[in-house]
C-alpha cells in the first residue's frame, strides 16, 4: 500500500508530488496515457510563471516539473484512472492497464477540460475544422479563414497564435467587451489579421465532411447571419474534471470539489484536492502550483497523525 497517490499531472499534481517526495512519502503520480502534463501541454508561450523572465513553452515547463518530481523519488505512471473508492480508510484507485492501487491518502488534481458550445454538429466536425487547441491544430489552417470563439486570455492567446498560419482570424464574442487581461487584449487589437465580431454567438455549424461556416446570432437584436469559415477554435472556458468522484466528494455550486477553507481537505477524510478542480475563479498555473503545495502539506500532516 502507498502513502499517497496523486491523480493528475498538471502544475498542481507535479508540485504536490515534489513536496510529497521531499517529505519521503514516495508518492505515486498517475498522469494519463494521452494527456500527461495537463492543459499547459497545449500552450505556447507561458510568460507569467515565476522564474522565467523570458517566458517558457508550456510543454517544456511541464517536463521540468516532472523531472523535478522524479528527481526526489516520485513514481510517474502513464495510465488512466477509471474508478476510485474513497469509502474506507484505505483509498482504492483502479487504472485502465496497470491494475489497482491502494493508499492511505489521495490528492485529486485532475484539472479541467475544454468547454464545448453544445451544438449537435460540434462533435461531428471535431477534427474536421473544429478544434479546442490552437497549438495542436493551427498548422493545418495555413492561409485559411478561421475564427476563435471566446473573450478571455486563452481566446486572445489562441487568436494571436493562429495568425502565424491563417490569413484571417475572427474573434467571436457574445459581449461587447473582453474578459482578457489588458496585455492580451492589446496584442490582439494590434494584430491586423484579427477582426472582432461583437455581441454574437455561434448557434449553428454547417459542413458535410468539413466545416464550411457557422451561423451567428446577435445577442442584442436576435438577428442571424452566416459566416464562411475554414476552421473554428472554441475557447470559452473549462469545466472541472470531477466525473470520477461524483457521489464520493462534495461539490460546490460551480461544480468544483469543495474544500475546507484555504486547505485542500475535502469532505472525505484522507482525500485532498488541488488546482483547477477546486478553483472556479483564478485558474492559473501559479495558483495551481501553490494549491498543490497546500495539498501535499495537508496530506503529510494527515499521514503523520495516523
Amino acid at each position: 500500500m502507498r502513502n499517497v497517490i496523486i491523480i493528475g499531472s498538471g502544475p498542481a499534481g507535479y508540485t504536490a508530488a515534489i513536496y510529497a517526495a521531499r517529505a519521503n512519502l514516495a508518492p505515486l503520480l498517475i498522469a494519463s496515457s494521452v494527456q500527461a502534463g495537463g492543459e499547459l501541454m497545449n500552450t505556447t508561450e507561458v510568460e507569467n510563471f515565476p522564474g522565467f523572465p523570458e517566458g517558457i513553452q508550456g510543454p517544456e515547463l511541464m517536463n521540468k516539473m516532472q523531472e523535478q518530481a522524479e528527481r526526489f523519488g516520485t513514481e510517474v505512471l502513464l495510465d488512466d484512472v477509471t474508478e476510485v473508492d474513497f469509502s474506507g480508510p484505505v483509498k482504492k484507485v483502479k487504472t485502465g492497464y496497470s491494475g489497482d492501487f491502494e493508499a492511505s491518502a489521495v490528492i485529486f488534481a485532475t484539472g479541467s477540460a475544454y468547454r464545448k458550445i453544445g451544438l449537435a454538429d460540434e462533435e461531428r466536425l471535431s477534427g474536421r475544422g473544429i478544434s479546442w487547441c490552437a497549438t495542436c491544430d493551427g498548422f493545418f489552417f495555413k492561409q485559411k479563414t478561421i475564427a476563435v470563439v471566446g473573450g478571455g486570455d486563452s481566446a486572445m492567446e489562441e487568436a494571436t497564435f493562429l495568425t502565424k498560419f491563417a490569413d484571417k482570424v475572427y474573434v467571436i464574442h457574445r459581449r461587447d467587451t473582453l474578459r482578457a487581461s489588458k496585455i492580451m487584449q492589446d496584442r490582439a487589437f494590434a494584430n491586423e489579421k484579427i477582426e472582432f465580431i461583437w455581441n454574437s454567438e455561434v448557434t449553428g455549424i454547417s459542413g458535410e465532411n468539413a466545416l464550411d461556416g457557422v451561423t451567428l446570432t446577435d445577442t442584442v437584436d436576435g438577428s442571424t447571419r452566416e459566416l464562411p469559415l475554414d476552421g473554428m477554435f472554441v475557447s470559452i472556458g473549462n469545466d472541472p474534471r470531477t466525473h470520477l468522484i461524483h457521489g464520493q466528494l462534495d461539490l460546490t455550486a460551480e461544480g468544483t470539489i469543495a474544500v475546507d477553507g484555504r486547505s485542500s481537505r475535502t469532505s472525505n477524510t484522507g482525500v485532498f484536492a488541488a488546482g483547477d478542480v477546486i478553483d472556479p475563479t483564478y485558474r492559473q498555473a501559479a495558483t495551481a502550483a501553490a494549491s498543490g503545495t497546500v495539498a501535499a502539506l495537508d496530506a503529510e500532516h494527515y499521514l503523520a497523525s495516523l
